[in-house]
């Protein structure tokens, strides 16, 4: 059975070194940081472990924030993200206590948190793990309700009707979550090579509008505005934790508070689509999302993850990678071994062996891995050149090498490699030109293929000779393919 497809491409993530570093300077981090060191015995904080408001300026002014309502917001924010961190440790006020506030609330106190000093004296995943922390508590905050007039959801006797509120928390949840999912995947694209900016309108739609949706209507576009202001709004509150470059939509294209003008004006003929929010995930935003979606059950690897696994693991966990990610995930696997290049190729070699589905596929990989370990590999590889199954890949690798004394191979193994190499291409699914290419080369090479490949005993005769008779563009070489397709499968009982 061939390797199970991952759901996402792999992402190539900065070293856990960087990406501490990039954790540290971002710039919600910085400040909450700041006001955990800041914070001392006489800090007064409520009873949900808030700062309480007659500390806000105090600690606005530290953080060289203006003395005004919306440094106030940023310290509190700031505030919060270092007690949800733990860099700061609140004890609510016991029962009964007499330490009230000059307004006659209950206070906690507060004291420095074990995460702080882990900032500075413990290890790269150490600071990520405090970080990925802020993440979830930003992430929570980024989906919590908007409240236009809070005192409308306060009842007679002061309890808040939520169900007023309209709010459902797992909805809003997984729809940050699947944006965030696609901006990832966007950023993978092309092999990794979407690396700009993507419009917010197009983000709102990949969540929105159908795919097989044409014209969208009025009440689909309606939708994608409104989603559009929703993730402005929230990407305005990411970008600080350190995840996303975000352009914000123009003020200027409200039409009213919490509205936009019509999203079909951001479509690809606008001159200026960066004026409705442009977003971009940073190398801290790979690793963050895609710890989200690990600790969700998703499949979402990482180039490095099969470093220091058997072959065999590396053999089937690159079988869909595209063709530089699985290039990098091998060199980093080789470099394990260090000098043993020899015991590294005969591991791939034992690994790639097989008359599985999957088997074409790794002996495919097997050879490209063996071409990143150099001639060291030699040995390995000459010693399998009787093997049924890998002679033929052997004597590809000598020969490309110049190597002397490659013996010529039986005629067996030239018709089962070729039943092989075609088969895992199938398998790979590359382009069709380069596999019709590689169909009508092989087929040429031997006069008379067609009447001796269909003898080969390889579990994939059959179905090669099939996908030859629909690829071949010479009409009598395909009648020829599907003719020995025929043979083969009666020869198989098939």
């Amino acid at each position: 059975m061939s390797a199970e497809r991952p759901s996402l491409p792999p992402v190539r993530l900065n070293s856990e070194a960087e990406l501490a570093r990039d954790a540290l300077a971002a710039p919600l981090f910085v400040r909450a940081v700041r006001l955990a060191r800041w914070a001392g015995p006489d800090t007064r904080v409520g009873a949900g472990g808030e700062l309480v408001e007659a500390q806000l300026p105090a600690a606005a002014e530290h953080l060289g924030l203006p003395a005004d309502e919306d440094g106030a917001a940023y310290a509190s924010e700031a505030w919060r993200l270092a007690v949800d961190t733990g860099l700061l440790d609140v004890t609510d006020p016991e029962e009964g206590a007499d330490d009230e506030g000059a307004d006659g609330e209950p206070e906690g106190t507060v004291t420095t948190g074990e995460n702080l000093a882990l900032l500075t004296g413990g290890s790269p995943q150490d600071v990520l793990s405090i970080w990925l922390d802020g993440l979830d508590a930003v992430h929570a905050d980024a989906t919590a309700p908007v409240l236009d007039d809070f005192a409308d959801l306060v009842g007679e006797d002061g309890s808040i009707d939520f169900d007023a509120l309209d709010w459902d928390p797992e909805a809003e949840a997984e729809f940050l979550d699947g944006v965030l999912g696609n901006l990832y995947l966007l950023t993978l694209a092309d092999n990794g090579a979407g690396e700009g900016p993507v419009p917010l309108p197009a983000l709102a739609a990949s969540m929105i509008v159908p795919d097989d949706m044409g014209e969208p209507t009025d009440d689909i576009l309606e939708q994608v505005s409104e989603a559009m202001m929703r993730l402005d709004d929230q990407f305005r509150l990411l970008e600080p934790i350190g995840i996303v470059e975000y352009h914000p939509v123009d003020e200027a294209l409200l039409v009213e508070e919490g509205e936009a003008a019509d999203a079909s004006a951001a479509g690809a003929d606008d001159e200026d689509v960066t004026r409705y929010g442009m977003v971009k995930l940073t190398p801290l935003g790979l690793y963050g999302i895609r710890a989200r979606m690990l600790e969700a059950g998703v499949d979402a690897p990482a180039v490095g993850d099969l470093a220091g696994k058997g072959a065999d693991a590396l053999l089937d966990g690159i079988a869909h990678y595209p063709e530089s990610a699985a290039r990098a995930e091998v060199k980093l696997w080789l470099a394990e071994y260090g000098e043993g290049a020899v015991s590294a190729a005969a591991e791939l070699l034992a690994a790639a062996r097989g008359a599985d589905e999957g088997g074409p596929l790794r002996r495919l990989h097997c050879q490209q891995a063996l071409a990143l370990a150099g001639p060291s590999a030699e040995p390995a590889v000459r010693a399998v050149l009787g093997d049924p199954e890998l002679g033929g890949l052997a004597r590809v690798w000598l020969a490309e090498r110049g190597a002397a004394d490659v013996p010529a191979p039986p005629e067996d193994m030239i018709f089962w490699l070729a039943i092989d190499t075609i088969a895992a291409q199938l398998d790979a699914d590359g382009e069709l030109d380069e596999l019709q290419g590689l169909i009508e080369g092989l087929s040429a090479q031997h006069s008379g293929f067609f009447d001796e490949v269909w003898r080969v005993d390889h579990p994939a005769t059959a179905d090669v000779l099939e996908a030859m008779g629909r690829l071949h563009s010479d009409k009598k070489a395909a009648k020829e393919a599907r003719k020995a397709a025929f043979k083969a499968r009666s020869r198989a009982g098939g």
